[in-house]
């Protein structure tokens, strides 16, 4: 099992920057691949990004494609997503995921989760 906290939402202005980090408890962090997702008030939670257990492959939402980078550093536990160029769409929760199996873009295929941290941008 793994537990997941998100950190580093906040607010911005739209076009600018912003780094979320997501540290993950135990030893066996390198073995998940992992994802972020972001839901916005009356939508139904969206695949962001995600990433392989190396850290070789990425995978990224249209809608962020160019914008977002994902990357993980296995010796210490995290993942991150730095966002560019943010715009008022951006808006959500955004949520990191583990999953035990090959990385997927839907929530069913993620086993854990963090607890959500909030991204507003304004215009």
């Amino acid at each position: 099992q793994v537990q997941l906290v998100e950190s580093g939402g906040g607010l911005v202005q739209a076009g600018g920057s912003l780094r979320l980090s997501c540290a993950a408890s135990g030893r066996t962090f390198s073995t998940y691949v992992m994802g972020w997702f972001r839901q916005a008030p009356g939508k139904e939670r969206e695949f962001v990004a995600a990433i392989s257990r190396a850290g070789v492959s990425t995978y990224y939402a249209d809608s962020v494609k160019g914008r977002f980078t994902i990357s993980r550093d296995n010796a210490k536990n995290t993942m991150y997503l730095q966002m560019n160029r943010l715009k008022p769409e951006d808006t959500a929760v955004y949520y990191c995921a583990a999953s035990r199996a090959n990385y997927g873009t839907t929530p069913t295929e993620y086993d854990y989760w963090g607890q959500g941290t909030q991204v507003t941008v304004s215009s």
